[in-house]
């Protein structure tokens, strides 16, 4: 009976649109199934490891099927769940699924090989028949043991290296040996056991030790099994448990060799026994001791009301408002029913204190997930998500993380909840997938018909829209915690302050007394510029001009601590000139401050402050954040200066004073979203200012103390701002009323980009005149050397809508087909 023949779909993580088909050879037909990575050859002589994703007996029409070289995995690494996400995600922001699949797995699950070359074990040394180019490959492999094709290539300079291999392996003179690498190693610990006899018996035990004490020349093996002994006592383990081979002797206070005597005696066993990277945690409060407040408990009756209505349900808490305390709730509920919880965070490095309040009421369940973790962590994490409720066992059935969390291989989720869920750090920019988490989880959540909870103090417009257009609940808490009172904001107009001669650097005299009083009184202050950096840029008197970076068209910030000037969206950096570049005038001075002005400036106005800053460059190690963040929490520091990091997510219970150094930079940025994320900012960094009995002060140091945006972070009214902008997106067709999608053009060279953007442009007119502009250079035309040109597309929400997209797909599709597009990179970013 003949054997039936299988074929595979395997998906790799390239850009491409399509899996490709792989045949199984018939000894590996009972190891393949979905979910499991597989080394298949892709191209002229690389192997990759790719994901099954459908098993199929159907031979297809191509003529030449490759077979797949090997199953990597004893089980899936995904679940069908997961892979319905990622084939959303790619549908919808117009990327692949490679590359979804690419930005999902950690990289120890991606893995990639060459062909190794190497001389044949029955070849004879024999060189007489062979050509001189086969010749220098053959010595070449008896110094080198073996060699890749690509080596092989380089180092001869053989156009044909490929038929001179094969020659070579037709005549057993070399084999081609195919080898894809495992990234993931598993933590190993040396471990000591007591023998099985002496670990069943106590009784034997007890007459091996009288044996070791009666002789003194045991005297040492002798030690060493009383502390083996003491150290399970202390432990509280069994004769069987295992201990660290490094604790033992260190208790001992011996030798590895009287380890090894004892081993060798068959007293004592050594293992190398697997153990986890991730610490887990045990809990140490139970849910039932937070107390709701009778309105907590009214907006958590409203919540779950408004669930048998409405999948996503958006909760409009203001700041401080206890909103966590629902969380958490919500969250026991779900978790006693044996499904996942995933709770979404902007920036999961920042929300320590969230994480440590979870982890007392939820202990070993809390699994974190975010990029700061190295790659054998995530994939512990992965593993220990996919292989949830498998022997009853219930860690990680709550998983905190950032947007990349969303595309871990669930089960059973039940709840998803996206704390902040305004934050712009929820949308991927670059590289693709482009998608928005907050977007994206409302899809994960139908996958698994579980329900979305959205909170924030200050709404998105999108998720308000959606409220007002019946697509989600709304349930709003407009009083803070155990009667806390919002804080005073005070509006601080900087052009009267420097008439009047009240500034001191940047600080004005209203601001500097009220950290005074603050610091007298023992309580903090909070210091928000979203601006990293010394000053903003080195200006010349002389002929005007401003260093800039030469990759990209920015003027280059000056750092102070390193004493450089630095590009941000590159990194280039150069030392700091003593005269101008240009003219070569030694009138040049620093114009503008960022966070390390502002922390040098505090040090002499304050002298007795600690200050600490939080930014970017402050918080490039791993726990840099946690260091900071305790400090401040347990008042080691006295003031903090942050860009948007100290807007997100901190609850701190003596902070008095909130500063927002140079509001305008918000309100005046070129974007149609600057006045929502500058209410936004303005009213998350105000909430933490007052908490507890503490009452608050918002200072915001302006140069427009009449913009509207800042009427309304004094009023708190989210509200009036709300009809204020959805007014101006229906007149002008920006989103949430219209979809936006940002098509860059992307070159080296200035002409390509033109080129290609007048020839687009000619497309667009047949398809989509009337919903698009540009193609225009945007702020920044030039960044790592490459020149952009943008279009925007402003489609109406209709039936039509994913034809259109449709159309954009096949239209860059076409686009790409002519070799002289090819070098011209399209970035398309959906729902901007």
């Amino acid at each position: 009976m003949m054997q039936e023949t299988f074929f595979v779909q395997v998906l790799l993580p390239f850009p491409l649109r399509t899996a490709f088909t792989y045949r199984v050879p018939i000894h590996l037909v009972n190891s393949i199934a979905f979910g499991k990575r597989v080394v298949v050859p892709f191209g002229r002589n690389k192997l990759y490891a790719g994901l099954v994703t459908s098993i199929s007996t159907q031979a297809p029409e191509q003529v030449q099927i490759k077979y797949v070289v090997d199953v990597i995995d004893q089980y899936p690494i995904i679940t069908n769940e997961q892979l319905a996400l990622w084939q959303w995600i790619a549908d919808y922001y117009l990327c692949t699924l490679g590359e979804v699949m690419a930005a999902a797995l950690p990289s120890a699950f991606k893995l990639a090989g060459e062909s190794q070359v190497r001389l044949h074990s029955d070849f004879s040394g024999d060189l007489s028949d062979l050509s001189p180019d086969e010749i220098l490959i053959v010595e070449a492999l008896a110094t080198h043991e073996q060699m890749t094709l690509t080596d092989i290539a380089k180092i001869f300079n053989f156009a044909k290296v490929f038929l001179i291999i094969n020659s070579l392996v037709a005549r057993d003179i070399v084999d081609v040996v195919d080898e894809v690498k495992e990234v993931y190693k598993p933590k190993t610990e040396t471990q000591i056991f007591l023998s099985e006899d002496l670990a069943n018996d106590e009784n034997k035990l007890l007459e091996r030790i009288d044996l070791l004490s009666a002789n003194k020349k045991s005297e040492k093996q002798f030690n060493l099994l009383l502390a083996f002994i003491s150290l399970i006592r202390e432990q509280q383990l069994n004769y069987h448990s295992g201990l660290k081979k490094s604790d033992l002797i260190k208790k001992a206070n011996v030798s590895s060799a009287v380890l090894r005597g004892m081993i060798k005696n068959k007293i004592l066993l050594e293992k190398n026994i697997e153990k986890s990277r991730l610490i887990d945690f045990d809990s140490i409060q139970k849910t039932e001791e937070i107390k709701l407040s009778p309105v907590q408990e009214k907006k958590l009756a409203e919540i779950k009301t408004q669930f048998e209505t409405f999948d996503t349900v958006l909760l409009h808490g203001i700041t401080g408002s206890g909103k966590t305390e629902i969380y958490i709730k919500m969250i026991d509920e779900v978790l006693s029913q044996g499904k996942q919880v995933l709770y979404l965070l902007p920036e999961i490095a920042l929300t320590s204190q969230i994480i440590n309040r979870l982890r007392k009421f939820f202990g070993h369940k809390v699994g974190v997930y975010h990029s700061r973790f190295n790659e054998y962590e995530r994939v512990e994490i992965w593993n220990r998500v996919l292989h949830f409720g498998e022997e009853e066992d219930d860690k990680y059935s709550l998983i905190l993380g950032a947007r990349s969390s969303l595309l871990l291989p669930y089960h059973n989720l039940g709840l998803i909840i996206v704390d902040e869920e305004h934050d712009a750090s929820y949308k991927q920019t670059d590289p693709a997938p482009r998608y928005q988490a907050r977007d994206s989880s409302i899809i994960l959540a139908q996958i698994h018909h579980a329900k979305v909870l959205l909170g924030t103090a200050t709404p998105s417009l999108e998720s308000y829209y959606n409220v007002k257009q019946n697509k989600f609940g709304l349930v709003e808490l407009k009083e803070r915690f155990a009667d806390s009172k919002l804080p005073e904001i005070w509006i601080e107009n900087l052009v009267e302050a420097r008439k009047q001669k009240k500034m001191q650097g940047q600080f004005s005299q209203f601001l500097i007394d009220a950290i005074t009083e603050a610091l007298q009184k023992k309580e903090q202050i909070i210091l928000f510029q979203n601006r990293r950096g010394y000053a903003v840029r080195l200006f010349c008197n002389t002929c005007q001009s401003m260093p800039t970076c030469v990759y990209c068209d920015v003027t280059l910030t000056y750092h102070k601590y390193a004493n450089i000037l630095k590009c941000h969206y590159c990194g280039y950096a150069i030392d700091v000139p003593a005269i101008c570049p240009s003219c070569h005038s030694p009138n040049i001075e620093m114009k503008g401050f960022g966070t390390e002005k502002i922390e040098e400036t505090l040090a002499t106005i304050f002298p007795e402050a600690t200050v600490e800053r939080m930014d970017m460059d402050t918080t490039r190690t791993k726990n840099s954040y946690q260091r900071i963040i305790n400090n401040f929490e347990t008042h080691k520091t006295d003031i903090l200066v942050g860009t948007q990091m100290v807007t997100k997510g901190l609850d701190f219970d003596r902070v008095s004073v909130v500063g927002i150094m140079e509001a305008d930079t918000l309100m005046s940025y070129p974007d149609f979203r600057s006045f929502e994320r500058a209410f936004q900012l303005m009213s998350q960094v105000s909430g933490r200012a007052g908490r507890k009995d503490i009452p608050g002060k918002v200072i915001i140091q302006t140069y427009q103390p009449w913009n509207p945006a800042l009427s309304y972070v004094v009023s708190n009214n989210f509200n009036e701002m709300y009809c204020n902008q959805i007014e101006e997106r229906k007149n002008y067709h920006y989103p949430p009323v219209y979809r936006l999608i940002k098509i860059t053009l992307k070159h080296t060279d200035l002409e390509k980009v033109n080129a290609a953007a007048v020839e687009l442009q000619a497309e667009f007119n047949k398809h989509f005149e009337g919903f698009y502009l540009g193609p225009e250079f945007p702020l920044v035309p030039r960044i790592q050397n490459y020149y952009l040109k943008d279009f925007w597309l402003k489609l109406p929400k209709t039936a039509t809508l994913n034809r259109k997209k449709q159309q954009l797909k096949e239209i860059i599709d076409n686009f790409n087909v002519y070799s002289v597009n090819k070098s011209v990179r399209i970035v398309v970013n959906v729902d901007y």
